[in-house]
């Protein structure tokens, strides 16, 4: 009996297989069932009312006769194998009618509760052919997903009874993080850069290896003239340097607790995943070898480093499902795991929350063996709370409180900061929208000056 409840229960929830009586059906029941009991006060013989009333049931049945079969009906799920976090994606139902009749159809797919979508898909299919319905659908969380599951409701010739159905189909899509700030560098370096009022810095001069000869424009340095091209070509041709490839940058993504902080769109591991993966992607089309570090209290994910574009997904396969950990981040067991898998000099770029990392005294210590070896670089994105307590106008004693407290708090970073930039350990804080651009203008900056 409980099992019978919870059958009817999914079927009325458009998750079982079954026949359903529609909306129709049950108005045109209300209606003959009100007509029936007028026509009883007027003492209508019984005869006629079981008549009506057969008839009624005859219909029903004979519309329940035309309904397609199961097998009648064919759905087919067509969605992407790969789908970037917050961005819209089409997917299509494909629905064959093998009957004669046309079918209005309503189709929910079975797709997780963390992505958007708007169910159910509604439409026509004649007899004998095929449409297909689509709908957009957004992943708001990363990782690895089972779609199963199609559910379908078809409707009979005269819309009396609806038949339900479920189709198994099993795809496995994979959410990955947001890679439109990769793309737009990748697509233009310097629109990207500009876009943000920033540039590509130029590299010292005559410095870096020499990538070719081209014809002399205004702003380039006259001591770079190539007069041999010069006096053959009877045009003013110039030398063109790049920053030396092959150097290796190490970039380490923080899953600590303090990366799960929610910002206005997502939280601060969503962001430095994006920021990282753009960094990455200009390092390795600039030739430099990357190694990828996820941690918090262990170390999560390590990627050897290696070179060339084919790269970029090898680590976009290791970090696209990393999580927020509960725990706090161990700085200290990180960075001794890093000397000993990392023992050429590298670029070493930290993705975290700097408030938290100053408070960590054990970590200075650390560092400072690797700033013998390697450049570090730390990135994190700016607490808006705390700039919006300190820019405050204090109207009464309660905001005069947290105003002061807030601008404790500011002192206290500065000072920090300026203790550890002291030892060379450069930090750097942008806002959540500027911490791609941020971190490809400050790698590019370091390259170009040949420091690494």
């Amino acid at each position: 009996m409980i099992k019978l409840l919870k059958n009817l229960w999914g079927r009325l929830l458009f998750r079982d297989k079954g026949i359903l009586p529609t909306k129709k059906l049950l108005a045109f029941f209300l209606i003959i069932s009100s007509g029936l009991l007028l026509l009883s006060i007027w003492e209508v013989s019984w005869v006629v009312l079981i008549l009506i009333n057969l008839f009624f049931l005859l219909l029903s049945l004979i519309d329940l006769a035309f309904i397609p079969a199961t097998k009648q009906i064919i759905v087919e799920r067509r969605i992407p194998d790969e789908m970037e976090r917050g961005i819209s994606y089409p997917i299509s139902i494909n629905i064959t009618n093998h009957s004669k009749h046309q079918v209005k159809f309503r189709v929910i797919d079975g797709i997780p509760q963390s992505f958007q979508k708007d169910f159910p898909i509604m439409g026509f299919v004649q007899g004998e052919s095929s449409t297909t319905a689509s709908y957009k659908a957004i992943a708001k969380v990363r990782g690895m997903y089972a779609v199963k599951e199609i559910y379908i409701r078809y409707r009979s010739l005269l819309g009396l009874w609806e038949r339900q159905a479920k189709t198994h189909q099993e795809h496995t899509v994979k959410v990955i993080p947001d890679l439109t700030s990769t793309r737009n560098y990748l697509e233009s370096a310097q629109k990207f850069l500009l876009h943000e009022g920033m540039k590509v810095r130029k590299h010292k001069t005559g410095s870096g290896e020499f990538t070719k000869i081209r014809s002399f424009v205004v702003g380039d340095d006259p001591r770079k003239i190539n007069w041999r091209q010069t006096a053959k070509l009877q045009e003013v041709m110039t030398n063109e340097y790049e920053p030396e490839h092959g150097k290796y940058i190490t970039v380490l993504i923080d899953c600590g607790r303090m990366m799960g902080v929610e910002l206005s769109k997502s939280n601060r591991l969503e962001k430095a995943l994006e920021a990282a993966l753009t960094l990455i992607a200009a390092a390795l089309q600039k030739g430099d070898y990357v190694s990828v570090l996820a941690f918090s209290k262990n170390v999560k994910v390590y990627v050897p480093p290696a070179k060339g574009m084919a790269h970029l997904q090898t680590i976009l396969e290791a970090v696209y499902n990393l999580e927020v950990d509960a725990s706090e981040s161990n700085y200290a067991a990180v960075l001794t795991y890093l000397q000993t898998v990392q023992k050429k000099r590298s670029l070493l770029l930290l993705f975290s929350d700097v408030q938290t990392f100053l408070h960590e005294e054990s970590a200075l210590v650390y560092l400072k063996r690797l700033r013998k070896r390697h450049l570090f670089l730390m990135l994190g994105i700016e607490d808006e709370f705390l700039l919006n307590e300190v820019r405050a106008v204090p109207s009464d004693v309660q905001k005069a409180m947290k105003k002061s407290v807030a601008q404790q708090q500011q002192l206290f970073k500065k000072r920090e900061k300026i203790k550890w930039e002291k030892q060379g350990l450069q930090m750097v804080e942008a806002k959540e929208e500027n911490l791609a651009t941020v971190a490809v203008s400050n790698y590019i900056s370091m390259m170009n000056q040949g420091i690494l």
